[in-house]
């Protein structure tokens, strides 16, 4: 069955255009996975909104903007929603973009879809030269031309070289060894000349207790130099010949696109295929993997990193949002009441009611839901027609369509509410509880089976669809509630808290920090960030990267886990914890915790709304009231504190001189809030009394304040 598209006729009537190969992508609509167990049960994870607008439409948003002029959606799990989801929608009759489905009920995996494509491909010749791989959860905004013709241009020159993977730089934790997309952290070998990949090793193969990885000595053999990465993210977004989809069918055991195709490719050196990698800077790319990868993506749409795919503007039939102060996304019907205190990073659907001193923060509310009065929603996402009666709290969690929360009701973090379920009066649903009207299956499917379910059928249908045994209870969510509370699979319960919409709670980062061996952290086998080993050498050359771009990417890191911390108005000793992580990871001392935190809170407060230089003094100086234990946790030292004011120079001259006029009574602001004492201000006034002129500006904006604690010192001495 397939959406028969305008855009498909237009292009077969042109003979220029049947005279080059066409940009055609794949697309698959199914995870193949478990991990968004109850909701998928009954819908399909391409079909569950990001700030309101179905997945699928962000990642055909993109291939249409990027010059795919066809896409092939491959659909099993829930075939029928996705195959009318499309036909009712834009994509139908887009002039740009033909877009087609292929149906199969039979396939368990990628690799399975991938064989039936191939199959399919033998009568019908849909895929006529190279094409983008990527699945349906997928959002970016990346420029694609350009990196297909570098793969065309590659393969021309070596036949071998079938597929080209797209990466990004993303600093896993030290911590939890996870990316911020909550996905294990990941270990690669490149060939720094050709980009060609030679390893490819995912987080259970690395041995965090002694800090190595082991690599074939064959790898050293064959090259002269190998550059080993840690901090790369793997976007899932690849660019692939004809010669993919077969090697699918001679290889029947290739189920799992990474973990089976990518490495069978690396070890097998009969055939010699080649993969090669494409880093992305700027550009923002991302898989909805997984729920904390879903807040993540959520929010980075929000904050417009994946711009021109956000509230505001319309795409893929969206209905766009008004955007107001600090982020805030509302439709125009949407109903506040005065005394509702909406906050930063918020999203407000079409025909949604809020009521008398509701306070909702960095959460996305859907289309048509009715929020009673003194309701509390932080970092959640209310889907559509949800109905919250009065006085309920949700924290970090997700609410499908159609739940109701009587009054009362309370949503520890992590909840995930499916469909149409009903939390009763004053019930509170524990922390990471997965709730749905669906009994939990007795056995779960491995996270690379079938999650198939005919849309067309009834609960119990369903549920026989899956050939898993349920086991029937009552409601578990008090007399008038309706749903049952899943269980924890046993071994599954470190993945609740790591995969989930909830930031990892402060005991469980806690515990792994206190069960960390310093000695080993400190040991010189810890594998480093990036680096080259060369065939000739027995360890591993840490300086092939600039030094200046290793601190670009921890103050970037920083202001992130800043911005969260704000966001989410975390604890001091919490937001400590996390910078203390990244400062050992990338090797960098208090000075530089201390120039980057003050960097980003600086970076907030120009950010932030203000009309006049006032307002921006205001902003400056509220933020280093509330945030001054965290920066003054960097600046004990002296030095440490001459390093804050110098940073403050160098961001006045170069990336915020809206600053500048102001650069003397934010240094008094922070000489009040002893963030910044007087010997480091007086230090400093000395150091730059014997600059060049143009250096000493912001000394001479300081003479008052550098006299007056000269006046005051001698008073004291007196």
């Amino acid at each position: 069955m397939g959406a028969q598209k305008k855009g498909g006729a237009r292009v077969s009537d042109d003979s220029e255009e049947q005279s080059r190969q066409r940009l055609q992508a794949i697309l698959l609509a199914d995870s193949f996975t478990t991990k968004f167990r109850p909701v998928t049960l009954e819908r399909p994870k391409v079909l569950l909104p990001l700030a309101n607008v179905p997945m699928i439409d962000y990642t055909l948003a993109w291939l249409e903007s990027a010059g795919i002029e066809e896409v092939f959606v491959f659909c099993c799990a829930h075939s029928t929603q996705i195959i009318d989801y499309l036909e009712t929608s834009e994509w139908h009759t887009h002039p740009n973009l033909a877009v087609r489905t292929i149906e199969s009920h039979k396939s368990i995996s990628a690799g399975d879809a991938l064989r039936y494509i191939y199959e399919q491909q033998t009568e019908t010749s849909q895929i006529q030269g190279d094409f983008v791989l990527v699945s349906g959860d997928t959002v970016s905004n990346m420029p694609l031309a350009d990196l297909i013709q570098e793969h065309r241009e590659r393969k021309k020159k070596d036949e071998k070289a079938i597929m080209t993977m797209v990466i990004k730089k993303s600093k896993p934790s030290p911590i939890t060894h996870q990316s911020r997309l909550g996905t294990d952290q990941l270990f690669i070998a490149v060939d720094p000349l050709t980009k060609q990949l030679l390893h490819y090793e995912e987080d259970n193969k690395v041995d965090h207790s002694r800090g190595s990885v082991c690599l074939d000595k064959s790898l050293m053999e064959s090259n002269p130099s190998v550059l080993l990465y840690n901090d790369m993210q793997d976007c899932n977004i690849d660019i692939c010949s004809p010669e993919v989809l077969s090697l699918f069918e001679d290889n029947f055991d290739y189920q799992h696109l990474r973990r089976h195709f990518v490495k069978g490719v690396l070890v097998d050196d009969i055939m010699g295929y080649k993969i090669f990698t494409h880093e992305i800077g700027s550009s923002y790319a991302a898989r909805v993997d997984n729920f904390r990868s879903y807040d993540t993506v959520s929010k980075d749409i929000i904050q417009r990193w994946t711009y021109p795919y956000v509230p505001d503007i319309n795409f893929g039939g969206n209905r766009p949002l008004k955007v107001g102060r600090q982020g805030v996304y509302r439709a125009c019907d949407a109903v506040l009441s005065r005394s509702a205190d909406v906050g930063a990073s918020t999203v407000v659907g079409y025909g949604t009611k809020i009521g008398d001193g509701d306070r909702i923060l960095n959460s996305v509310i859907g289309n048509g839901c009715i929020i009673g009065s003194n309701v509390v929603i932080e970092g959640s996402y209310i889907w559509n027609n949800v109905t919250i009666e009065d006085g309920c709290e949700i924290r970090n969690a997700i609410v499908c369509d159609g739940v109701r929360i009587r009054a009362g009701a309370v949503l520890e973090p992590g909840v995930v509410l499916s469909f149409k379920v009903v939390v009763g009066k004053g019930f509170v649903v524990p922390a990471y509880s997965k709730v749905s009207l669906l009994p939990q299956p007795m056995k779960e499917d491995s996270d690379d089976e079938l999650e198939y379910a005919d849309s067309s059928s009834g609960a119990a249908d369903r549920l026989s669809g899956l050939s898993l045994e349920t086991e029937s209870k009552g409601s578990e969510l008090g007399p008038d509630g309706a749903g049952y509370i899943w269980e924890v699979c046993e071994g599954a319960h470190d993945e609740e808290w790591k995969h989930s919409v909830a930031p990892i709670p402060e005991d469980k980062l806690a515990e792994i920090i206190q069960a960390m061996d310093d000695d080993d952290m400190e040991d010189e086998s810890v594998v480093p960030t990036s680096g080259e080993l060369k065939s000739d050498a027995d360890s591993i050359n840490t300086d092939v990267n600039d030094p200046g771009d290793d601190y670009s990417y921890f103050e970037k890191e920083v202001e992130g886990t800043f911005l969260r911390a704000v966001e989410e108005n975390i604890k001091v000793e919490l937001g400590i914890l996390e910078i203390n992580s990244l400062r050992l990871s990338y090797n960098m001392e208090s000075a530089d915790c201390a120039g980057a935190i003050f960097y980003s809170m600086m970076k907030l407060a120009v950010d932030s709304p203000h009309g006049s230089a006032s307002e921006l003094f205001k902003n400056a100086s509220n933020i280093i009231a509330k945030w001054k234990g965290l920066l003054g946790f960097y600046v004990k030292q002296t030095d440490e504190q001459i390093e804050v004011i110098m940073k403050f120079e160098e961001m006045c001259q170069e990336t915020a001189k809206e600053l500048s006029p102001l650069f003397a009574k934010i240094l008094h602001v922070l000489y009040e809030n002893d963030v910044v004492q007087e010997d480091a201000i007086m230090r400093w006034a000395e150091e730059k009394a014997g600059a060049d002129e143009a250096d000493r500006v912001y000394l001479q904006q300081c003479e008052a304040l550098i006299q007056w604690l000269k006046e005051a010192s001698e008073e004291e001495d007196d």
